[in-house]
């Protein structure tokens, strides 16, 4: 399986020129290569490929849709690379004009290895590179961007903000030279992997829903489900590292975020079967007078939590929890009452293990839906994967079709 850091990245950069002239010589010149050493390096290209790129002719070359749709991501990824070394060199001295046009695949490479594994030798280890080939791809890069990348801590190594602004660039460039290379094969029949962040919520229903109809359409794609908080995945969306997320949206969205909602999620309070309260009228002063497990101070979920009681002490919490898992357990076995989306307790409502405590909750309202990269241009089976959650949307609402 070809890699992204496998092609050359200076006949990379060419494929744009040779559209934009239509000609081999005038793009060799504007690339600073000449005319056979370009010839040369987009038959390479073609080969590694396996796909035609340009139409040569008498008059000059014209793209086939393979050459227009790596050219294009290929654009992509430099504008990542020029972004990030704009990034870096913040507060540093000033060096190359352009430092993205002079770096090489290899130092990229050895560099997104020694970003992941956070020292020289595990670098050398996953990517089969000598210890001092990766260190000198670090430092070379370093003299292009003009600053530190990396600094020794206790008896490791660790990026410096220049150098975690420059691995994001890096990863996100690899992302989009990948996606072109799948887009100019035609990857109906290559699979590829597709990065899912899962927040609380997506876990129980929509995601299995979606998931389970994409097994059926993309059986050669692999998916990645990583779980977590909207603290702990925004940063990998925003590193590349994970491609969507889905779950509760934020109001106060960071720069670089895209959020597109799929539906309104009314939250509920829930108890187990038979709780004392699940046939008696409840009100705020019954509900204050329980005890309860819920989410950390600083959740949204406890927000919303902390919103009922306004105005009142708040309930006792014996125990905070952020897993949805240990609170149904949780409830299942003791007189505790939560706050959650029906959605997370959907098979214990089914199975008469839990059930709903008291009136609706009209002001318990958040935004669940999908949340992506700025800009961000999905492939193929990505686009189809979103189409899919926004079906599952709609035919997993539960709390207000039933």
């Amino acid at each position: 399986m070809i890699r992204p850091f496998d092609l050359n990245l200076r006949h990379l950069r060419a494929l744009g020129q040779v559209i934009a002239q239509g000609s081999l010589n005038r793009a060799a010149e504007a690339v600073g290569l000449s005319q056979p050493a370009l010839t040369q390096g987009l038959a390479k290209l073609e080969k590694q490929i396996g796909v035609t790129l340009f139409d040569r002719h008498s008059d000059g070359v014209t793209p086939s849709p393979a050459g227009t749709a790596l050219a294009d991501r290929a654009g992509r990824a430099f504008g990542q690379l020029a972004a990030a070394t704009r990034r870096s060199a913040r507060g540093g001295t000033r060096g190359f004009a352009r430092p993205e046009m002079l770096m090489t695949a290899t130092q990229l490479d050895a560099f997104l290895h020694f970003a992941d594994a956070q020292g020289f030798v595990g670098a050398a280890e996953a990517s089969g590179m000598s210890q001092p080939a990766v260190h000198r791809a670090v430092r070379d890069l370093e003299q292009l961007c003009a600053t530190p990348l990396a600094e020794r801590r206790g008896r490791g190594m660790v990026l410096t903000p220049a150098g975690r602004a420059l691995a994001r660039g890096v990863r996100l460039a690899a992302g989009e030279i990948a996606a072109g290379i799948a887009e100019a094969r035609g990857d109906d029949d290559e699979g590829g992997r597709i990065a899912i962040g899962a927040m609380p919520l997506s876990r129980a229903l929509l995601l299995p829903h979606s998931l389970a109809q994409f097994l059926t359409e993309e059986p050669r794609t692999v998916v990645d489900v990583v779980e977590g908080s909207w603290r702990e995945l925004v940063d990998p969306l925003l590193d590349g590292i994970i491609d969507i997320m889905v779950g509760a949206l934020r109001e106060d969205c960071p720069p670089g975020v895209e959020q597109v909602p799929l539906f309104t999620d009314h939250l509920a309070i829930f108890g187990r079967r038979g709780h004392p309260l699940a046939t008696a009228h409840v009100d705020l002063d019954t509900l204050a007078a329980q005890s309860w497990v819920v989410g950390p101070v600083g959740t949204p979920l406890r927000a919303h939590w902390e919103a009922l009681f306004a105005g009142r002490d708040l309930p006792p919490v014996p125990i905070e929890c952020g897993s949805v898992m240990v609170i149904r357990g949780l409830l299942v076995q003791s007189d505790l009452l939560t706050l959650l989306s029906p959605d997370q307790v959907a098979l214990e409502v089914g199975a008469g293990m839990l059930e709903r405590i008291g009136p609706n909750l009209p002001g318990a309202v958040r935004t669940i839906g999908i949340s992506t990269r700025a800009n961000w241009r999905p492939t193929r089976a990505q686009a189809r994967m979103i189409a899919l959650l926004r079906g599952a949307s709609r035919s997993t609402r539960i709390q207000e079709n039933g």
